[in-house]
């Protein structure tokens, strides 16, 4: 179809919302950490796990809820997953203890997985190849729309009312979706797809994933020496290993490794994991670090970096624009850099922060970088796969994002020194210095990644065989 049909804005406006579900999600419950935190009594582990249970199970079944979108429909599976992460929010929002609190956002990050890699595929396989840059450039643009509302709403919220009520307002907008789904989105999938699911590439992935996120939480209280650290880390290791010699041998894989041989994929993968790794650190550190360390209010924390979301509901359809025009190579390149200019300026937050000086220049500086870069390596992603593997490239590019946000925040307080308390000023600032320079240097190496891996030239990204291999 058309990016200006008007079914086309009706499937921009469902994938969009859809995909605001999942993503906005972890930005409203890290603003409501230390509400969290005070109300049921949880340390940092505690607290890790809430925003790591979501992220573990929505990284390690990305791929599985690719792949059935791919084999049942990207229409269907899109439209269960978002039913799940509403009935999953209910969940979340009557949990009594923060231990229920984390075995629902795990339930949570199911339906996140469902719906994620159904909202790309869908715009790869519906729209016209000509305006799919654009399209995907749309849709990371007017995500922004969400995502500016995101932190007002959640700072509200908690201003007025109880944490509680940062999942419930999940309901309505999932229910808008389901609607504008089954009206206006055409179903579409993969007659080649395999009739046959990779249980065993998808229980390892998920064990390999927990045991190396459950290990660097575990570590600051319990030292590395413990058994449950280094036990917890070999077997994470082990799964991981064994789940990509699983993947390599299988007839019908859950993950075609083969993919990774052509060097456009595998590099923009690459700078995904490592842009995306620093993207969830400053995030988590800042809203957080802004309260404890600096005095703001959670309305306060949580709009500080709106200039973000504003700049890329702005500036990203044009970049997916210049991307399609220029090639993806440059702006890959010098978009990580200018982020890291960003978040060096905001390693210098302390106590009494003032907005204007010591948070704005960053934020806006960390809009701007991200705005060039996010459409052009989101396209580039989906673009260097096969058409009849949209549903599988999604998959594989949101799995390297939200394995990259996993382990970010698993092991960022341990490298940064974070302590047993989120809510320690004394401890926090210095912390909240050594991560942001951590993910700056992070940010420099996806530029330089890019830089080297990226081709100049859309033509240049697609595989040598649309249909068959990239080995």
């Amino acid at each position: 179809m058309s990016y200006r049909s008007p079914r086309g804005r009706w499937v921009l406006l469902a994938t969009v919302l859809g995909s605001a579900l999942a993503f906005v999600d972890a930005t409203i419950v890290t603003i409501a950490l230390p509400r969290i935190g005070t109300e049921l009594g949880a340390g940092t582990a505690d607290l890790q796990w809430t925003v790591n249970g979501y992220a573990l199970t929505l990284a390690a079944f990305l791929l599985l809820g690719g792949s059935l979108g791919d084999r049942l429909g990207r229409r269907r599976v899109f439209v269960v997953g978002v039913v799940w992460f509403a009935a999953a929010s209910l969940l979340c929002a009557l949990a009594p203890t923060v231990g229920t609190l984390i075995g629902a956002r795990i339930l949570q990050g199911v339906g996140g997985a469902l719906l994620t890699p159904g909202s790309l595929a869908i715009l790869q396989s519906s729209f016209a190849e000509a305006d799919r840059g654009r399209a995907i450039g749309a849709w990371s643009g007017l995500g922004g729309i969400a995502g500016a509302a995101a932190p007002f709403l959640g700072g509200w919220i908690l201003e007025v009312a109880s944490w509680r009520w940062i999942f419930l307002v999940n309901l309505p907008l999932a229910a808008v979706v389901v609607v504008v789904a089954l009206r206006h989105v055409p179903e579409t999938s993969d007659p080649d797809a395999t009739p046959h699911l990779d249980v065993g590439g998808t229980v390892l992935g998920a064990v390999g994933l927990a045991g190396l996120t459950a290990g660097f939480t575990a570590w600051p209280d319990l030292g590395p020496g413990d058994v449950r650290v280094w036990g917890t880390l070999t077997l994470g290791v082990l799964a991981l290993v064994a789940f990509v010699l699983v993947e390599a041998r299988s007839a019908h894989p859950l993950l075609p490794v083969h993919l990774f041989g052509w060097r456009p994929f595998s590099a923009t993968n690459a700078a995904t994991f490592v842009i995306y790794a620093a993207l969830a650190g400053v995030f988590f550190f800042l809203v957080v670090t802004l309260q404890v360390v600096s005095g703001y209010s959670p309305l306060a924390a949580g709009l500080a970096p709106l200039p973000v979301t504003l700049l890329m509901l702005l500036l990203s359809p044009r970049a997916g624009a210049m991307g399609t025009r220029i090639g993806p190579r440059l702006p890959m390149s010098l978009g990580p850099l200018g982020c890291a200019a960003g978040v060096l300026w905001l390693a210098r937050i302390g106590p009494d922060a003032p907005y204007a000086t010591a948070v704005l220049p960053g934020v806006i500086v960390l809009g701007l970088g991200l705005s060039l870069t996010v459409a052009p390596l989101t396209s580039t992603a989906l673009g260097a796969a096969p058409d009849h593997l949209a549903g599988v490239a999604s998959g594989v590019n949101n799995a390297v994002a939200r394995i990259a946000s996993l382990l970010a925040v698993a092991v960022l307080p341990l490298v940064a020194g974070v302590g047993a308390s989120l809510n320690d000023a004394a401890t926090l600032a210095p912390a909240n210095r050594t991560a942001m320079l951590v993910c700056a240097g992070l940010m420099v190496a996806g530029g330089v990644v890019s830089l080297v891996g990226v081709p100049s030239s859309v033509a240049a990204v697609r595989p040598p065989d649309g249909r068959t291999s990239v080995a």
